[in-house]
């Protein structure tokens, strides 16, 4: 396919796609007819209904991707009629195009087009959710920084504030953070917090705040009364976490949050440098 071709599809695909006032991204069927280079309607309608089936063979649900709306058209003579249309997700266009005359080289474009969009939303909604991992583990050392310098203030003692944390990760796992360090096959040398998902990093986080507010509000003065508020804190934190079917000592672990931090990193360097470009 030659390349004046290919800029030409790439801009009369990006015209066309629209927006929801939820910012989810999508196109008109009666739009893409015609970007697929289908003149009758009902020959599309075909093969929309083919990518129906595969839309719900692939276990997505078709009212997600497939939305029936009415809207009015300008005729010759000046006056409007109502006819129907359909809302496309990015996937739907997608199977469409799968389902599509593969002779026509608009669909052989699309095939890709649609694939690589995707592909492209994968990976922003990965690097979104890495980037709130990186975030919440900031926060919690920040928050358990903010802990040990009120325990050393008010108990004057710098081991207490890791007793403290131990005893509020048994509270919150019920079990050990030595016993979760060997389950999770964590390096004796790095932190546990290091390798929990996002949502213990946020539980352990608010648990920690607590823990601070209580400490400050009543002038805990010793390892004991703090230790217990913590450990309430952290046992409190672990029975929401249950009641919603959430065991902490079941969850696997993640990965070692420095290299998801070094990638984002990386990663960002490659778009600065090429902006248009797709990491595979």
């Amino acid at each position: 396919m030659k390349n004046e071709l290919v800029h030409t599809l790439t801009e009369s695909f990006e015209s066309h796609a629209q927006e929801t006032e939820n910012g989810v991204e999508y196109w008109l069927a009666r739009d893409v007819q015609h970007l697929l280079g289908y003149t009758k309607w009902d020959n599309f309608l075909n093969v929309i209904s083919k990518a129906k089936t595969a839309c719900e063979v692939s276990e997505h649900k078709i009212a997600d991707h497939f939305a029936d709306v009415r809207k009015m058209v300008e005729l010759g003579s000046g006056s409007q009629r109502e006819i129907s249309d359909i809302m496309l997700t990015r996937l739907a266009c997608y199977l469409i195009a799968q389902n599509g005359d593969p002779v026509k080289q608009e669909i052989a474009f699309a095939q890709t087009y649609f694939a690589m969009q995707t592909r492209k939303a994968e990976l922003i909604e990965q690097r979104l959710l890495e980037a709130e991992r990186v975030s919440a583990r900031k926060k919690l050392s920040a928050t358990e920084k903010e802990l040990s310098g009120i325990i050393f203030d008010q108990t004057g003692d710098n081991q207490n504030f890791a007793l403290i944390r131990s005893k509020g990760d048994t509270a919150l796992f019920g079990k050990s953070t030595q016993a979760m360090k060997v389950q999770w096959q964590v390096p004796d040398k790095r932190p546990l917090a290091d390798f929990a998902p996002t949502i213990l990093l946020k539980a352990k986080d608010f648990a920690t705040e607590i823990t601070i507010h209580n400490a400050r509000e009543q002038a805990m003065q010793s390892e004991p009364q703090i230790s217990h508020e913590h450990v309430t804190n952290n046992d409190a934190v672990r029975q929401t976490l249950l009641s919603r079917g959430i065991r902490p000592e079941s969850l696997p672990s993640a990965e070692d949050v420095k290299k998801v931090e070094r990638r984002l990193a990386a990663t960002e360097k490659k778009a600065i440098k090429n902006p248009d470009g797709l990491e595979e």
